[in-house]
């Protein structure tokens, strides 16, 4: 059976000695101005037949290639050169959402089904008035030259990939710096996103491209307050972003089926989802404000400069793929921190579900994009370590901690409980224990004489 078949996508038998660069990068470009899609280069296209490409490491050069010779040039996931057989494939994926309307010499092309046309003039200012705006990542800043690039992440980078050519190049095919870098490298200016994705120092140039994270005792802004600045590359922000989470969110113990399980507060999945989007989708033109990240009692929040973009409204947000930013986005999914194909915000709803906290809420906000994910309230208890953490400034006795510890397992606890845990304190000593926590409102007392038990308040 052929992969045409199977539904993988769109076959265009080519050899590279057989077809023009222009000519795949027509096809490129109408599927980059329509909805995406995918071509696979060495098959038959009208028998379905797998021929196979001779040449299938020159065949991802030339496609590389052909997607610098398109204005501006188009960012799209690495070539997959996939083995059928002793037959090679290349799968070649342009994804849905692009910010551009994208042209080839001045044509600006469309694609239905299997044909590469000119757009209809109603369809082209529809897609003007959708994507027609100038990307901010692909500028260059005054004074930024391909010297504030750290070269051993740009290494790193084209290591992961498997990238051929030498870095400068490299980068240009993936949209990363301007075609015309390589002919002009000692003076050649570096882009927002390059700066971004692999400066040395991206805030010398862009101040306010960093996350501000601030954690909150209560459910409101105080003066009492853990806040860390993170800097760094849009990579080491989500690391940083991240890091920050896990010690600041509280650790709880959930019920799951007859057991207790401990886990972060927030499901680390669904809150790195959210920071990576916002590092990657917000409005990086805007320099008066920075990403925040707000962590009070009762919830956690991640403020983003910028409205959605394009056609993304709150009602199609779990819908719409629309990137602002479709350099950073793709380079961003080439390491690995971003599901290319959507903002994964979905993803969030469903891990929240699965955990059994409430949806996410989407806000815009003052000219910002704000995500607020809700504190567990059912099945829920503090873990020990940060239960005696809030409870050490009361100077609490070991047999008191273990009530504590008791209490998170079971839920409640009585006086026949509690002399069991210490069988060689007199019972009147451990009566005063409950007492005293109950007069320092750790515990609440429950019913009467033999009914009576604890819990916590």
């Amino acid at each position: 059976m052929s992969m045409l078949a199977s539904g993988m996508g769109e076959a265009l038998h080519w050899f590279p000695e057989d077809v023009s660069l222009s000519r795949l990068a027509g096809v490129l470009v109408g599927m980059a101005n329509a909805h995406g899609g995918t071509v696979i280069l060495g098959i038959a296209p009208r028998s379905g037949e797998i021929l196979g490409l001779r040449q299938p490491e020159e065949a991802l050069d030339h496609v590389l290639q052909a997607a610098v010779l398109i204005d501006p040039p188009l960012m799209m996931p690495l070539p997959v050169v996939v083995k059928i057989g002793a037959a090679s494939l290349l799968v070649i994926s342009v994804p849905p959402g692009l910010p551009h309307v994208y042209n080839l010499d001045g044509r600006y092309l469309g694609r239905e089904k299997t044909q590469t046309n000119p757009l209809p003039a109603r369809r082209l200012r529809q897609l003007l008035l959708e994507r027609g705006v100038v990307q901010f990542e692909t500028q260059s800043l005054p004074g930024a030259t391909l010297a504030e690039l750290d070269q051993e992440k740009i290494n790193a980078y084209l290591a992961a990939l498997k990238l051929p050519g030498d870095g400068v190049e490299a980068l240009v095919r993936r949209g990363l710096l301007p075609a015309d870098t390589a002919l002009s490298k000692d003076s050649a200016a570096a882009t927002v996103a390059s700066l971004l994705l692999f400066g040395r120092s991206p805030q010398q140039w862009l101040p306010n491209a960093n996350i501000l994270a601030a954690r909150f005792p209560g459910i409101a802004f105080s003066d009492e307050f853990i806040k860390q600045e993170i800097r760094g590359s849009l990579p080491d922000q989500i690391r940083q972003a991240e890091a920050f989470i896990r010690d600041q969110v509280r650790s709880v113990v959930r019920l799951v089926g007859l057991t207790h399980q401990e886990t972060p507060e927030y499901p680390i999945e669904a809150v790195r989802e959210l920071l990576v989007n916002a590092v990657a989708h917000r409005d990086y033109s805007l320099q008066g404000d920075c990403i925040h990240l707000h962590i009070f009692a009762d919830r956690l929040e991640i403020h983003s400069p910028g409205k959605l973009p394009g056609p993304v409204t709150l009602e199609n947000l779990l819908e719409a793929r629309f990137s602002r930013n479709a350099i950073i986005v793709q380079t961003l999914s080439d390491l690995g921190f971003v599901e290319r194909l959507g903002y994964g915000l979905d993803r969030v709803v469903t891990v929240l579900k699965q955990n059994n906290l409430r949806p996410p809420k989407f806000e815009e906000v003052a000219g910002s994009f704000r995500v607020t994910l809700y504190g567990a309230v059912e099945n829920v208890v503090e873990a020990p370590r940060t239960l005696l953490e809030r409870y050490n400034r009361l100077d609490l006795n070991p047999r008191q901690l273990q009530v504590l510890n008791y209490l998170l397992l079971h839920g409640r606890i009585t006086n026949g409980d509690y002399q069991e845990l210490c069988p060689a304190v007199h019972a009147e000593t451990l009566r005063r224990d409950l007492a005293d926590l109950v007069s320092r409102s750790v515990l609440i007392k429950v019913g009467d004489k033999r009914a009576t038990y604890y819990i916590l308040k």
